[in-house]
């Protein structure tokens, strides 16, 4: 008898039903979109660490024999013992090497690893957890305050999704519920029991439900297989990146349809435990149609449009709470699409402004030689002679520190304050502690950067940037700079290395010295290099000649050099990839390098931020498509009860074209209340961004997206209309004069 009631029930209302499967649809898709991504960024990240950094989980270093290999190799939750050939070899003594290890059950490893080394006779301080892909599989030390978090992060981001659908899709089921409580009260009132009702309430959401959970898990799937495919194309030009590959693995699938599957019953679970506990009286009663709200007036509404306005109001208010989850997630595609864009847009000028346009003139192709010093590179002479080379400059960087008397300091930073009140820098004895960045040009770069200043070229010296950020009159965006020291400064700068972390100890393994470096001169003009320097150091450019004489004093330098190239082409990228290709043919038989050139640098950041837009755009879209198909929903799945208020406003005197109005009316409430919520939050964001990011306020509005946030917002809007439209045709094409007299079952 209910399975008969169900079909015949599913068989006439069929719009009701379709919103059901819409629902299930979504979450399905929306579920396994993200467990899909979700798994897709995880397994990338994995493999990246073991790439990097190997697939060991736990590492040992000390004195082990072959017998304490034996030891490790023979524990009960260990997989494999590998001794690490690398390391060992940095570790002097012929009996300490490092021994990888690889465990069965990698969730014992913070208890077991213990164990091992007090076995070896080793301390604590000679195991090595890999923490970073052990919290990838969401192992973390019990010991460590602030564990990594990421994975965990995605487990959230699903419960949040899911609990979200939850609601959305219980929505759809109360609504079609709610239009058949006086069927239901009439069966109650000859025998049916709460318990029957429910069973045949969940039977109907399993026929409905299976196979749009089904088709939406593959959809998913697809879906994020094409998404994997945007990323790649996006971001195919990011140095240093790997390729994505899409994976997929069936307990991926599992977990989806899992989670698909509860989130459906759970949704259905609670309208039908809550109709099946009205009484039949009660039931009977509510007949299932929209209560008019008497208490309260729509003054805007019925002020715009007058009676229908406030009837409007009235039904809107009646079912406030069904639109809950509409507006919510219209309010979020559109708040989200726009901040989105907006965001973008500052990114995009910020990073122009602050790159592109700043070092454009800079270079052409810049060459990193990975753990290099300047003066093992011996192929400055060849890269001159190379085809379409305008200009080659071989540099390197070094840090140190110098002591400067108060007394140095220009008449300007003076005036200002002084270091103590711009930069913040202490004084101490003897003067203020000032950072010394070091760039070591090849000989040649300098004498023509020195000749290019009106220098008297010489290897003998250095050139001191004389300029400090005047923090007090400017900002980060657009600095002004005073002079660093007084414009006859000291002919001389006592120059000291910077210690590193094992106390003054320098690369070269010998305590770091002062040394005293002639200026040649001081100058306002740095060499062009593509180089952020410190606002509030003392930057020197030394030749190549002097560094020799003092590194070793100094400790050393950075361990990567640079080459900086000029082209003769400087605009097209065929050229410049071609001139790169032959340059890392070049360098790279002898050097390790890294080239990227200024052209396609460019066009890879356009592109990667047309991915994001395209990504974040995506998912504001599928927001918008939940926040529409719950419209959809209580639109088409009210339409008995719509049809019982409707019948009343036609006994009153109500035409056709009255009640188009107060359908157009609500549609225009219910899309455009979110919109106007969305441009004060979005216009706060965008001031708050300017004020924080120090960005002049006309610049970004001569750029801003307003054209397509307004068809975003304008689709989305049509797309409400249209749910009204369809819910409209429905209502006009019955007889509504019968409806109030008519409550048949089906």
């Amino acid at each position: 008898m209910w399975k008969d009631y169900s079909k015949s029930y599913i068989k006439h209302n069929r719009a009701s039903s379709v919103s059901i499967m819409a629902a299930a649809w979504i979450a399905a898709m929306f579920i396994s979109l993200l467990c899909g991504m979700a798994y897709n960024f995880w397994y990338y990240e994995v493999e990246k660490i073991i790439l990097e950094e190997g697939g060991w989980q736990g590492r040992i270093a000390g004195e082990i024999d072959e017998d304490g290999l034996s030891l490790i190799q023979n524990f009960a939750n260990v997989e494999k013992a590998v001794i690490n050939k690398k390391l060992s070899e940095e570790i002097s003594g012929e009996e300490n090497v490092v021994v990888d290890i690889y465990f069965t059950h990698a969730r014992r490893i913070y208890h077991d690893m213990p164990l091992i080394s007090a076995q070896l006779g080793l301390g604590e301080d000679s195991v090595q957890y890999h923490s970073l892909l052990l919290s990838r599989y969401l192992i973390h030390d019990p010991e460590d305050p602030e564990p990594p978090m990421l994975l965990t992060v995605y487990l959230a981001i699903l419960a949040i999704v899911i609990a979200s659908l939850v609601l959305i899709i219980r929505n759809s089921f109360e609504v079609s519920m709610n239009a058949r409580i006086h069927q239901f009260g009439i069966l109650s009132s000859i025998g049916a029991s709460p318990g029957q009702i429910r069973i045949c309430l969940m039977q109907e959401a399993a026929v409905l439900t299976v196979l749009p959970m089904i088709l939406g898990s593959l959809a998913g799937i697809l879906i994020s297989r094409g998404l994997m495919g945007a990323v790649n194309y996006f971001a195919a030009d990011v140095s240093g990146r790997r390729e994505a590959v899409f994976h997929y693995h069936p307990a991926v699938l599992a977990v989806t349809m899992v989670s698909t599957v509860l989130t459906v019953l759970f949704s259905a679970w609670i309208p039908a435990g809550k109709l099946s506990r009205m009484t039949p009286l009660e039931a009977i009663r509510s007949a299932g149609s929209v209560p008019l709200m008497k208490k309260k007036h729509s003054r805007m509404l019925s002020r715009l449009f007058g009676m229908e306005g406030e009837l409007a109001g009235n039904a809107l208010r009646a079912q406030k709470k069904s639109f809950r989850i509409s507006s919510i997630s219209l309010f979020l595609s559109f708040l989200g699409f726009a901040v989105m864009l907006m965001f973008t847009t500052l990114s995009s000028i910020s990073t122009r402004y602050t790159y592109f346009e700043r070092y454009q003139d800079a270079w052409d192709i810049m060459i990193t030689l990975k753990d290099t010093e300047i003066a093992d590179f011996h192929l400055t002479k060849e890269l001159e002679k190379v085809s379409g080379i305008q200009e080659v400059t071989v540099y390197q960087k070094a840090e140190a520190v110098t002591v400067l008397p108060e007394e140095l300091q220009s008449c300007e930073l003076a005036g200002l304050g002084g270091l103590e009140a711009v930069a913040g820098i202490p004084r101490g004895e003897g003067g203020f502690l000032v950072e010394v960045p070091v760039v070591i040009l090849d000989d040649t770069s300098f004498l023509n950067f020195c000749s290019q200043n009106g220098i008297a070229p010489s290897l003998d010296g250095a050139v001191v940037l004389n300029q400090i950020w005047d923090s007090t009159n400017s900002n980060f965006r657009y600095k002004k700079y005073v002079p660093f020291v007084k414009e006859k400064g000291p002919a001389a700068v006592a120059l000291s290395g910077v210690s590193g972390t094992d106390g003054r100890q320098g690369k070269n393994g010998q305590n770091n010295q002062t040394v005293e470096i002639p200026v040649l001169s001081y100058t306002k003009e740095a060499p062009r290099l593509r180089e952020e320097y410190q606002n509030y150091a003392l930057v020197h450019f030394i030749p190549l000649t002097m560094w020799k004489s003092v590194s070793g004093k100094l400790g050393g330098g950075e361990p990567d050099s640079y080459i900086r190239i000029f082209s003769s082409e400087k605009t097209r990228l065929s050229h410049l990839n071609n001139l790169e290709r032959r340059l890392v043919q070049l360098i790279g038989k002898k050097y390790e390098v890294e080239s990227e050139n200024r052209v396609r640098e460019r066009i890879s950041n356009e592109r990667m931020i047309d991915g994001m837009e395209m990504i974040l755009g995506g998912f504001c879209v599928l927001l918008a498509a939940i926040g529409a198909a719950n419209v959809f929903s209580n639109t088409l799945g009210f339409v008995r009860q719509r049809k019982r208020e409707f019948a009343q406003y036609m006994s009153i005197g109500l035409t056709p074209k009255g009640m188009w109005k107060i359908l157009g009316i609500e549609a225009l409430a219910v899309a455009g209340k979110p919109l106007l919520i969305t441009l004060p939050c979005t216009v706060a964001f965008v001031q708050y961004a300017l004020w924080a990011s120090c960005l002049d306020p006309l610049v970004f509005w001569a750029q801003a997206p307003v054209v397509p946030i307004l068809i975003f917002a304008a689709a989305v809007v049509l797309f409400v209309a249209l749910a009204y439209y369809i819910g409209g045709r429905l209502l006009l094409q019955c007889d509504l004069s019968e409806v109030l007299r008519n409550d048949a079952l089906v």
